[in-house]
């Protein structure tokens, strides 16, 4: 039986989704429209009168082509060959829902209505009749409450009997217009035409992504002799008409809206001093003194919940991925005395780096419920209300604010929660602006840098270098984004802002859940698609060439020593000479995956789980590394053991810093040390400012390594840094320009590959980190040169650069407001 294909059209808080949930469940798949943000969400279903593939256009207030998401909706409806559009209408807003009604009648496709949110308009007065209006447009008319699962039943029923509507809307002064034009268009041969009667409208209003695409199906002459006619009658019919000819099609449509809710729907009249619960809650929320306070406080549940608790439930998460990477573990090669296998490496450090993503797993779980929680309830498009007046100078919205919270705006977020938010932003040049300035927020990861810097160099001033930091930071995404509104974003798809602040609604438990796994399963599905590469080209960039062959030798010969004085501490043992070249490694890697196991045993009934797992696995071997008191000889093997396990590990590190030195990272980083010393960076710094691209953390960590301490010292890394001839003089002007270079330093590894997810183009991936680097490394550079060249110390140049960019900030911002297009940008939109 063929699969009926149906799209699930209607405005915005509508409750398509929720209706989308009602009849598909958990068989749904979330992808983008070709060459596009916008979501494409497919999902299916059967019933007793077939199988259904249900695909939820991006909702829209109209047809026109004004936005990205009526282009994607009305191409969707022209070229998806569908066998019926279900337009679901918000029955308490039926007014405003049936102007999209209509112009999705005009396309002449098989159509069905389904009245959504009955029980709200019942509760506001509202009686629909029904079967009146499906009797008046001619298409079947069905109630239902989504969010509580009624009207299923009702929904497959009026799909089977959709039909084409008879329905037409007059147009007195334009008819002779749509006559003519309606004939010559039926006389075009093209594919995917829409009705005659719609693409002739079209044609009068000017509609410009109708024109491109008639241009496009028709040849050259016949597309000009079609223009030249379409002209010809628009000027005709402005010589009648007092008004432009849209505004005339749109005063049309709204007298036969008007004459159908005469005819169909009844209105309780309510007491004139009574307001609504939203009226009487949005006057609590969104005066001009308790707007700041409410919106503080539920961000503040927002990151408190998602970032740290979530965070915290992450201790709870991280066993099982760890016990996964030791599954694969097994299966690789098993590793050498001192060289692993490249299969074994490899596939671990594709493990650890999804890993490292599949941990914020519980974070995005959270998250997203919150969020849909916030959508649900009608408090999220507050939320952007209050925040656009500012956000808008600097080319942001004001749904820019959430995101930025989540990434850490003061400090403790994270860039990759704060980049899957951007998700909700309608305005497609805002989005992308959010997009690419996330990441200059102070995400967990950047504050082990800072802490070090202010330790070693700012031990007077952390208060004021702190503060200065946590707040430069919003300055630096603002002005950038302002410089990408302006510049590569110019051009960007734009849209209107029209704030609708729909009615406070209760969400449902299975409406939130639904769609946190579903976000949820989006994440983890279109990241693990490119981890994998990305994640063997920096493995690549860190692993050759490989170690000097002169200093292969000589780890070969202290890893030679180190089993000489193994196998001399085990002499006149039971153990002498029982472990060869090829059994001595497995007895170390058995050993370390025992102390191993241990450290994760939880309690003493897993730790003698352990035990009695290992035995099983060598006895020979468990005797060894769990010697039995009173076995001296067993005793004295395991001291010898751990010995020789220590030495290795120390060889092991020693490689490790060698062939990161002379990898291609590290090469790499000394060919920029010419060009990075202008910033006061040598190479060491560079080395760790690469690898940090992997995880903000491992800067911090890769400068443990570089900076080397003696065997006998036991100093902290502030203090070999501070003590290090490469940080003498200048250090604190270096430190003020590798903080503010950190700031704007590119997003990390699983940031990036957010940035390729939510955008669906890797031009965008790439401009997130040029632009911060050229950005970052000029301001670094400019600092640097400037704090030498007039003798300041450290603070007074943070000090100084701190207030030139909230004075750009001023400057910039505030100097005009952006203009908007056409429609109003300040008024909300109140249950119309």
């Amino acid at each position: 039986m063929q699969r009926k294909k149906i799209l699930l059209a209607g405005q915005q808080n509508a409750g398509k989704s929720t209706v989308f949930n009602m009849l598909t469940g958990a068989r749904q798949h979330v992808a983008n429209y070709p060459g596009v943000t916008v979501d494409k969400k497919t999902g299916y279903f059967s019933n007793e009168f077939g199988s259904y593939q249900l695909i939820d256009l991006p909702g829209t207030y109209s047809l026109t082509s004004f936005s990205l998401e009526e282009r994607v909706a009305r191409k969707a409806l022209r070229e998806e060959n569908a066998d019926v559009v279900l337009n679901v209408m918000d029955a308490a807003n039926i007014n405003r829902s049936l102007h999209l009604s209509l112009q999705l009648m005009e396309l002449e496709l098989p159509a069905a209505i389904a009245l959504n949110m009955m029980d709200v308009a019942k509760k506001e007065g509202i009686e629909i009749d029904s079967q009146k209006l499906s009797t008046e447009l001619n298409v079947p008319v069905v109630e239902c409450i989504g969010r509580l699962g009624k009207g299923v039943e009702g929904i497959t029923s009026a799909i089977n009997q959709a039909q084409p509507s008879q329905f037409t809307i007059p147009y007195p002064k334009l008819e002779d217009a749509i006559s003519i034009l309606s004939q010559r268009i039926d006389g075009l041969k093209c594919q995917n035409k829409p009705a005659a009667r719609w693409l002739a409208l079209r044609l009068l209003e000017n509609d410009k992504e109708a024109m491109s695409w008639l241009e496009s199906v028709l040849d050259a002459q016949t597309w000009q002799a079609l223009l030249d006619l379409s002209d010809q009658q628009q000027s005709a019919v402005k010589a009648e008409l007092r008004t432009e000819i849209n505004d005339y099609i749109v005063a049309q449509r709204q007298l036969v809206v008007s004459r159908l809710i005469d005819t169909c729907v009844t209105f309780e009249e309510r007491a004139a001093d009574k307001p609504s619960f939203t009226q009487r809650f949005d006057s609590l929320v969104l005066n001009k003194f308790g707007a700041p306070i409410f919106l503080i406080a539920t961000v503040f549940v927002i990151y408190q919940s998602s970032i740290v608790y979530g965070y915290e439930l992450t201790n709870y998460w991280w066993p099982y991925l760890a016990a996964f990477r030791e599954i694969v573990a097994s299966i690789l090669p098993d590793a050498g005395f001192l060289y692993d296998p490249y299969v074994r490496s490899l596939g671990l450090w594709v493990v650890d780096s999804a890993n490292t993503l599949l941990n914020y797993i519980p974070i995005f779980l959270i998250l997203f419920a919150l969020i849909a929680i916030l959508e649900d309830s009608g408090y999220m498009a507050r939320i952007a209300f209050i925040s656009d007046k500012i956000l808008h100078r600097f080319g942001l919205h004001g749904q820019s604010t959430l995101p930025m919270i989540l990434a850490g705006v003061f400090a403790g977020g994270c860039a990759v929660p704060g980049v899957m938010a951007t998700k909700g932003i309608p305005d497609n040049r805002a989005r992308l602006a959010t997009i690419l300035t996330v990441p200059y927020m102070n995400c967990l990861a950047k504050i082990p840098l800072y802490t070090l810097l202010l330790g070693i160099f700012f031990v007077e001033d952390k208060s004021l270098m702190t503060f200065y930091i946590s707040t430069i930071s919003i300055i630096a995404a603002l002005l950038v984004a302002k410089l990408l509104t302006k510049t590569v974003l110019r051009k960007t798809e734009t849209a209107p802002f029209v704030m609708e602040l729909p009615r406070y609604n209760l969400p449902t438990v299975r409406s939130v859940v639904t769609r946190s796994l579903e976000r949820t399963w989006m994440y983890v599905r279109k990241v693990g698609t490119i981890v994998l590469a990305v994640s063997t080209v920096i493995f690549v960039l860190l692993q050759f060439p490989g170690i000097p062959a002169g200093s292969h030798e000589d780890f070969q010969l202290q890893a030679q020593n180190a089993v000489a004085k193994f196998e001399k501490s085990v002499k006149n043992t039971d153990f002498e000479g029982q472990f060869d070249q090829e059994s001595l490694p497995v007895l170390v890697n058995y050993y370390t995956d025992f102390k191993r196991a241990k450290l994760n045993a939880k309690g003493a009934e897993a730790s003698k789980a352990v035990n009695n797992k290992f035995e099983a696995i060598n006895g020979e071997f468990y005797s060894v590394v769990a010697p039995v008191k009173g076995d001296k000889g067993a005793r004295k093997a395991n001291r010898a053991l751990r010995k020789l396990t220590s030495d290795r590990n120390k060889i092991r590190r020693e490689m490790k810093e060698l062939r990161l030195e002379s990898s291609l990272l590290g090469m790499f980083g000394r060919s920029l040390e010419p060009v990075t010393q202008y910033a006061g960076f040598d190479w060491k710094i560079n080395v760790a400012l690469f690898s940090s691209f992997a995880a903000r953390e491992s800067s911090v960590a890769t400068l443990g390594v570089l900076f080397q301490q003696d065997e006998e010292s036991n100093q902290k890394l502030e203090e070999r840094m501070g003590e290090s001839s490469e940080l003498t003089g200048h250090g604190d002007l270096a430190a003020v320009a590798l903080i503010l270079f950190f700031i704007l330093y590119p997003p990390c590894l699983a940031t990036v590959m957010m940035i390729k997810v939510q955008t669906g183009q890797y031009r965008w991936m790439v401009l997130s980190i040029v632009l911060p680097t050229a950005i970052g490394f000029g301001v670094a550079t400019a600092v640097y040169t400037i704090g030498n060249a007039l003798s300041l110390t450290g603070i007074q140049l943070m000090s100084v650069t701190y207030f030139v960019a909230l004075l750009s900030l001023l400057l910039f911002g505030f100097k005009d407001t952006i203009k908007r297009k056409a429609m109003p940008n300040e008024i909300p939109i109140k249950n119309v």
